[in-house]
């Protein structure tokens, strides 16, 4: 099996646009059975003649071929007889969003860009973007939760493209599914060989809500979505290996600690309400003391499951010393890892990164106060997937369009 061994390698982007140009996600005449739940499975089973008594055993047979097997049609379910699945295949649908463009990255970290279903008011269907990145030990997948946001975070590119739209559960799943499928990770499926795969069981081991759009702002799809990562019967991921992120929609923490029970990432990076507030701009609505609360109450906290807190590394704006000093004063009581990111440029973005020997006396303090603080090494800057960077691939490419819409346009 291939490892991380390897030489870095040249960026390479696969795109194929017009192949796509007016393909829908999935046959919208047929109902997609990816990321339903068991009562919602039930229903459409109901729909296709299945009787009661059989239901419990379909929806068991139907998660095992989707989220075991990767089965994108019901003619590999061999357990299922031959008219449910000619009826499955004739009015529901297992397809994944189609890939607009890919790309991979020199340090093995790859990017997605999917074509979601549109809903019929505008020529073109909305698109997110999905990275995976490979460690020698572990790999990633980072998911999208909404199409844009709204929050508007100054050092975020996601931040300056309007929200579009929520995820459906099945939106959600289906990167998962995807990126799976691309990566050969499903029993007996070849994996790419270009040696940036993990070794071990599973190419996909972690899951993190850290993609496009805040999740709790779209929360009961993204549980829905996440309760299926985590189920035996579904994609089977240690909630443990789940993380949501969240720039810190105050309310909703202690809901998702008690319906979902994930792992919990905040986006903090700055420890002074008057700097937050433009950083992320929420924090005027709950500001610091309101968001450490809730993480002092989030259930299930513990040493075992600690919190992690995000800060983005800032030239001149929040990597002083006094502010580290400050940080840890904060989180005083609360079992906590501190992730130190290098700012990641974008196009236009007003901030420099902190310079990596004031990043370095900065989690110095912190390791001191006995907090864990790796830096992030920052992954997937060359093709604008690093964190904090999604949005860019897809606002090139339109903007490509458009030159060559203007190009061909009569005079």
């Amino acid at each position: 099996m291939a490892t991380l061994n390897t030489p870095p390698r040249p960026v390479t982007e696969i795109t194929d646009r017009q192949e796509i140009a007016n393909r829908p996600s999935a046959n919208l005449e047929h109902v997609s059975l990816i990321g339903l739940s068991d009562a919602e499975l039930a229903s459409e089973l109901t729909n296709l003649g299945v009787s009661q008594h059989q239901l419990r055993m379909r929806i068991a047979q139907l998660k095992r071929w989707i989220y075991v097997h990767g089965a994108t049609t019901a003619d590999p379910m061999t357990d299922v007889s031959k008219d449910l699945r000619n009826l499955l295949d004739n009015h529901t649908t297992l397809a994944r969003p189609p890939i607009v463009s890919e790309q991979v990255s020199r340090d093995g970290t790859r990017k997605w860009l999917l074509r979601l279903a549109g809903d019929g008011t505008s020529n073109r269907a909305p698109e997110v973007e999905t990275v995976y990145i490979p460690e020698t030990d572990r790999g990633t997948l980072c998911i999208s939760s909404q199409v844009g946001c709204t929050l508007s975070c100054t050092f975020c590119h996601t931040g300056t493209q309007r929200l579009v739209r929520n995820l459906t559960s099945g939106e959600i799943i289906g990167q998962i599914l995807l990126a799976r499928d691309k990566l050969g990770d499903w029993p007996g499926a070849e994996r790419p060989t270009d040696g940036l795969i993990p070794d071990g069981e599973r190419a996909i081991t972690n899951i993190v809500l850290m993609g496009m759009g805040e999740p709790l702002y779209n929360f009961d799809s993204v549980k829905q979505a996440m309760l299926i990562a985590a189920d035996g019967d579904g994609q089977s991921v240690s909630k443990r290996r789940i993380t949501l992120s969240t720039s810190g929609i105050v309310p909703q923490i202690p809901r998702w600690g008690d319906e979902a029970g994930t792992m919990l990432a905040i986006s903090l990076h700055a420890v002074r309400d008057v700097l937050r507030d433009e950083l992320v701009p929420i924090n005027r609505k709950w500001p610091i003391a309101a968001l450490l609360e809730a993480c002092r109450n989030y259930p299930g906290l513990s040493n075992a499951k600690r919190i992690t807190f995000e800060y983005v590394m800032l030239k001149g704006i929040n990597d002083s010393l006094a502010e580290a000093k400050e940080l840890v004063r904060l989180l005083a009581g609360i079992p906590a890892k501190i992730n130190l990111i290098p700012f990641n440029p974008w196009p236009g973005s007003p901030y420099e990164c902190s310079d990596w020997e004031q990043i370095e006396r900065f989690a110095e303090v912190v390791n001191k106060a006995g907090y864990a603080s790796p830096v992030r090494t920052p992954r997937g800057r060359d093709i604008m997937a690093a964190c904090g960077q999604l949005k860019s691939a897809s606002t090139r490419l339109r903007a490509s369009e458009r030159r060559a819409g203007d190009a061909e346009a009569p005079a």
